[in-house]
């Protein structure tokens, strides 16, 4: 249903945090034809109209073709400068101040040949350009991918980077990526294991395109602290409610399950079931320019489509401060800056609810 203007601004000004966006699948499409011709890549003779109509998802495996396509045209740690600060920029114009980005550091290298800390260096160049120059805080989270070669290397190989990493590299977490189907969460225990033992926190997509059971395994074998999509969590009531006693954060990205057809429609997506169940859900645009979403389209539609008033959209905003992989006095201030200010803006919007 239409929201009002005062509705709408509070939502473009609100300061926001997101912590599931791929930095790969952020790519402006501007830059990926630029990118594109840069490198000869098969993309180079492409319009952005086509790539719009490219990125229009039959189904999660045609997305994953699509990503893959975007992942072709980054060949040096200068595309990936490039991208991290056009990713700040973005950011920026929502108000976004801080932002947790998965990359793909073991698939960059094994297929595009970069090396991973030239990559890791020339992204934290632009992290730091973005946080002196614009207000934007990024970390990364480095994903492994589950279902890259038979030997499960794309995961290992990403422990044994960033096991070693200082602070000042902003890496604050594995992440496992890829498709779910035939790649269990079994499979990876002695990576994750490894990774929690060296203190670096740990987060797994799951229960996305498969059901609650992912979840769980995630949770109970890998020590999973949050859970990237699991909307299908909703398919087990006493999972539910054990995310709501324990709240851990669901990271939820509406726009993308509707677009890869994991969920048919938005009027039939669990967001706001779980949200009443209790459940610490966060709202992220997973891959914007792919979806053809931002952040600030995500909190529209959860007051479009699911009547989220302004002090529910800023409580789901407080929500990725919380489940956020911060140091407590950094998340502290960080909920007093986004309270203060949405108060106010409400104050001055005149919007009660």
């Amino acid at each position: 249903m239409p929201i009002s203007p005062e509705l709408d601004a509070f939502i473009r000004r609100m300061p926001k945090a997101e912590i599931h966006v791929h930095l790969e699948g952020s790519v402006r499409p501007r830059t990926v034809l630029d990118l594109a011709q840069k490198h000869g890549t098969p993309l180079q003779t492409y319009s952005e109209d086509y790539l719009s109509a490219f990125f229009t998802f039959r189904d999660f495996d045609h997305f994953i073709a699509c990503y893959v396509a975007v992942c072709t045209t980054l060949r040096n740690p200068e595309d990936f400068e490039r991208i991290v600060r056009e990713l700040g920029e973005d950011c920026a114009a929502q108000n976004i101040r801080y932002i947790e980005v998965h990359f793909n550091p073991a698939t960059n290298v094994r297929k595009r040949g970069l090396n991973f800390r030239e990559m890791l260096d020339a992204m934290n160049a632009a992290r730091r350009d973005v946080r002196d120059r614009l207000g934007v805080e990024m970390r990364w989270i480095a994903d492994g991918v589950r279902d890259e070669g038979a030997d499960h290397r794309s995961v290992a190989r990403t422990v044994e980077w960033i096991v070693n990493l200082t602070p000042e590299d902003g890496v604050v977490a594995l992440g496992l990526g890829g498709s779910e189907v035939g790649f269990p969460p079994e499979l990876f225990v002695e990576e994750f294991a490894a990774t929690r033992a060296a203190g670096i926190h740990v987060v797994a997509h799951a229960g996305e395109t498969t059901g609650p059971q992912t979840i769980i395994d995630s949770l109970d074998l890998l020590g999973a602290e949050r859970i990237g999509h699991g909307i299908r969590a909703i398919d087990d009531p006493a999972l539910v409610a054990r995310l709501a006693v324990a709240q851990i954060p669901l990271e939820v990205c509406p726009t993308s399950n509707v677009c890869t057809r994991v969920t048919p429609a938005l009027g039939e997506h669990p967001f706001p079931l779980l949200d009443r169940a209790g459940v610490l859900v966060t709202v992220n645009s997973d891959d914007p320019p792919l979806f053809g979403t931002t952040l600030t389209d995500e909190f529209r539609v959860l007051a479009e489509h699911w009547g989220y008033g302004a002090r529910d959209l800023q409580r789901i905003a407080g929500n990725a401060v919380r489940a956020a992989f911060l140091p407590e006095p950094e998340r502290a201030r960080l909920l007093q800056a986004f309270s203060a200010s949405c108060d106010d803006l409400r104050e001055e919007l005149g919007l009660r609810v």
